[in-house]
């Protein structure tokens, strides 16, 4: 549950965290549905499928970081 950013050469997303060992341990998964400093698809590779001109929102590389919770006073 503490907040972690997600980092690609793209951009940054910071949303709480959850380890669980039903994925890789080499696979990072975000919710793509969602707005906010959350949204996953500011990471991901702006490309187009040439046949179905889908973009390429499914696969990207990332790093994950560490970020302090803000003081809510």
């Amino acid at each position: 549950g503490d907040p972690v950013a997600v980092v690609s050469r793209r951009g940054r997303a910071v949303a709480p965290a959850r380890i669980t060992p039903g994925i890789r341990p080499d696979t990072v998964f975000m919710p793509f549905h969602w707005p906010g400093e959350g949204r996953a698809n500011t990471l991901t590779n702006p490309a187009l499928d040439p046949t179905s001109r889908m973009p390429e929102f499914k696969v990207c590389a990332v790093r994950v970081e560490a970020v302090k919770a803000v003081d809510a006073r």
